[in-house]
């Protein structure tokens, strides 16, 4: 399958990605390996989960796609030649929700641990979060940056009036990222 770059990034992608949402939910775990084998014996590589994914299936409470993920990741060795996306910010009941600086640095860890990664490709906001000024959710994204745990950011389901409106923070935010954090 052809690869081609995600935007701007580094990350070389195939043209269809994998959405894990099923996984815990309405697969379990053996058929989540083998449909995941099967993707990559395509020529997929593209992943895509979230930690509330499955949290809203009966008996859940979130992280099992990225549990599953994380399984399959270990017992294949192939983490180097996938391209994991996952997003935080949903509501996950008694562990939180949102974008904040403290929310999203233990949400990271979390994810970290459930993937049995020591690095996520691509990290999304999953939601808007107008309680917290974007600028602390991006610099919060170019510390995980400079620190290896992230590769590049996103945003997912966000209203096209935060769309626009972060646009100036990202650009702060890439020059801080470029001339701060990559200077040390």
């Amino acid at each position: 399958m052809v690869r081609r770059k995600l935007g701007r990034s580094e990350l070389e992608v195939s043209p269809l990605c994998f959405g894990g949402n099923v996984f815990g939910w309405t697969i379990n775990e053996d058929t989540s390996f083998k449909i995941l084998d099967h993707f990559i014996a395509a020529g997929g590589n593209f992943i895509d989960t979230a930690d509330v994914y499955s949290k809203w299936a009966s008996g859940n409470q979130g992280g099992e796609s990225e549990t599953i993920l994380g399984k399959w990741l270990k017992q294949r060795g192939n983490r180097e030649q996938v391209v994991i996306a996952t997003k935080v910010g949903n509501d996950l009941g008694i562990k939180g929700k949102g974008l904040s600086r403290k929310y999203i640095q233990q949400a990271v860890e979390d994810s970290l641990q459930r993937l049995q990664t020591d690095y996520i490709d691509l990290y999304q906001s999953h939601i808007d979060d107008e309680s917290i000024p974007l600028e602390e959710t991006l610099e919060t994204y170019g510390e995980l940056i400079s620190q290896g745990k992230v590769r590049v950011i996103g945003a997912s389901n966000y209203s096209a009036y935060l769309e626009l409106k972060s646009y100036n923070s990202l650009i702060v935010t890439f020059l801080l990222y470029r001339y701060v954090y990559k200077a040390t």
